[in-house]
C-alpha cells in the first residue's frame, strides 16, 4: 500500500532515495531537455534501443546479409517469450511480436468470430475502450454477420462490472476491453472481469496498451483467452515498433486467424502453394517481420526486466501520490478536477485532469518545456515513467501549470484543438 506525500515533501529527498534513479542515464535526452510527461503515448528512446537497431543494420545486416535469416527468424517468438516471462505472466509460446496492435487485434477478434458457434453473434465493448478497438471490432462484427454491443462506461472511473454484466450473455462470443483506460487511467479487474465473461460462455481479448511496462500483468493467473498490445508506450521501443499478440495455450489448436502469410505456414520454405498453418502462436504470425523493429523491442524488454516491473510499479504509485497531492494544493484552486480514479490502486501509469482550457493549457506547457498530452473531452495526461521521470519533474511541472494559469497564458493560445492531439 502507498502512503500519501505531502505536497510539501522536498522532491529531490524522493529522487535521492529512489531505487530506480540510475535508469535515467540510460535515456537519451537533449541539451535543453523538456519535463517529458508523454511516455504513456511515446517512451523517450533508450540508449540499448539505438544500439540494438545500429547493431542490426551495421553488423548482422552489413556484414552477414540475407543470412542473417539463420537467427532472426525466430527472433519474433524468443522476444515474445521474453516479454511473456518478465511482464505478462504468460508461458512459453503464447506471445508473438508481429505486426501492429491493430492488425493483432483484427486478427485475434476475427478468428473468435470464425470459430464461434451460430447461437453466438455479439461482441461486446465499452464506448471508453480506445477507438481503433472499436473500429476493428464494428469491421470484424459486420464481416461475420455479427452485433457490436457498447457499454456505457464512466470516463473517470472505467468499466462498470455490473454494466458488464448485463450486457453479457449466451449470444456473446468475444468480450473486448482496455486493462487499463487510454483516457483516465483507470483499471479494470482482469480477473473478475474475465471469470464473469466465462460464465457466460464467451472468450475475453484484454487491449494491454497502457498497461505492459507500466503495471503488473498476469495472464495466466487471470485465464485470460487472447491480448494484444504496443510496444512503444512504457516499453519505449519506439514509434512503431511492432506489437504483440497473445493466444491461450488451450486455444491455438481451436482458432484460426484470418490473414494467412507466408510466416506462418509450416515449412515455409517448402514453398508448397496450400497453406497448413503453424501449430502454437506461430499460426498467427503472416508476412516478413520487420527485423529492426522486433530487436529494438528486444533491446527495450531487456531494459524494463531490469529494472523489474513490481519496482516500476511502486514508483508510478509513489508518483501518482506526489502528483495528486500538489494537483489538489496548487491546482483545484484554479479550475482543475481531477479525472482519474481517487484511488491510486485503481490508476495505471499516468493522472488525468480536467480544465476548460485544457487544450489552450497544453500548448502553454509546451512553450515552456513540459510535455503532457490533451485528450477530449477537455482533459490533460500527466504519464508517468518510472525509468526516467524524477519526483523533481512533477514538482516542476506542476508549478508550471499552476504559474500559466494564474498569469492567463493560455489566453494567448488557439482553443481549437490542433489535427495531432
Amino acid at each position: 500500500m502507498v502512503t500519501d506525500i505531502p505536497a510539501d515533501t522536498d522532491p529531490r529527498e524522493l529522487d535521492r532515495a529512489d531505487p530506480l534513479a540510475r535508469f535515467r542515464a540510460q535515456f537519451a535526452h537533449d541539451d535543453d531537455d523538456a519535463i517529458y510527461l508523454d511516455g504513456n503515448s511515446l517512451g523517450r528512446p533508450p540508449h540499448r534501443v539505438r544500439d540494438a537497431i545500429m547493431r542490426v543494420v551495421d553488423q548482422e545486416w552489413r556484414h552477414e546479409l540475407i543470412r542473417a535469416w539463420n537467427h532472426w527468424i525466430d527472433l519474433p517468438h524468443k522476444v515474445g517469450d521474453d516479454l511473456a516471462s518478465s511482464m505478462l505472466g504468460a508461458r512459453p509460446g503464447e506471445v508473438l511480436i508481429w505486426d501492429s496492435t491493430s492488425v493483432n487485434l483484427y486478427k485475434l477478434a476475427s478468428a473468435v468470430a470464425q470459430a464461434a458457434p451460430k447461437t453466438r453473434t455479439v461482441i461486446v465493448t465499452d464506448d471508453d475502450n480506445f477507438p481503433t478497438d472499436q473500429y476493428i471490432l464494428q469491421g470484424v462484427a459486420e464481416q461475420h454477420n455479427m452485433t457490436v454491443r457498447t457499454i456505457h462506461s464512466d470516463i473517470d472511473h472505467g468499466v462498470d462490472p455490473a454494466a458488464l454484466a448485463a450486457a453479457v450473455g449466451k449470444d456473446t462470443a468475444l468480450v473486448c476491453l482496455s486493462h487499463v483506460a487510454y483516457r483516465s487511467g483507470a483499471i479494470a479487474d482482469m480477473t473478475a472481469i474475465t471469470e464473469m465473461v466465462h460464465a457466460s460462455g464467451a472468450l475475453m481479448l484484454w487491449d494491454l496498451c497502457h498497461s505492459v511496462g507500466s503495471v503488473p500483468v498476469d495472464l495466466t493467473a487471470s485465464g485470460a483467452d487472447l491480448a494484444v498490445g504496443c510496444t512503444y508506450k512504457h516499453l519505449n521501443a519506439g514509434p512503431g515498433a511492432p506489437a504483440f499478440l497473445y493466444v491461450r495455450q488451450e486455444l491455438q489448436s481451436q482458432l484460426r486467424q484470418p490473414i494467412w502469410g507466408w510466416f506462418s505456414q509450416t515449412n515455409q520454405f517448402d514453398m508448397s502453394g496450400d497453406y497448413n498453418p503453424l501449430p502454437g502462436v506461430g499460426g498467427f504470425a503472416v508476412g516478413t517481420p520487420g527485423i529492426m523493429g522486433v530487436a529494438a523491442v528486444e533491446a527495450a524488454v531487456e531494459l524494463v526486466s531490469e529494472a523489474g516491473i513490481d519496482a516500476i510499479r511502486q514508483k508510478s504509485l509513489r508518483l501518482n501520490a506526489y502528483a495528486s497531492a500538489l494537483v489538489a494544493a496548487e491546482l483545484t484552486a484554479l479550475g482543475f478536477t481531477l479525472a482519474s480514479p481517487a484511488d491510486l490502486e485503481k490508476r495505471g501509469g499516468h493522472l488525468t485532469v480536467h480544465h476548460p482550457q485544457a487544450w489552450q493549457i497544453g500548448q502553454a506547457m509546451h512553450g515552456r518545456y513540459v510535455i503532457g498530452d490533451y485528450r477530449e473531452p477537455d482533459r490533460i495526461r500527466l504519464g508517468f515513467a518510472p525509468l526516467y521521470n524524477s519526483y523533481s519533474d512533477i514538482r516542476s511541472a506542476v508549478s508550471v501549470m499552476a504559474d500559466i494559469v494564474a498569469k492567463g497564458e493560455q489566453d494567448r493560445f488557439d482553443p481549437t484543438p490542433g489535427r495531432v492531439r
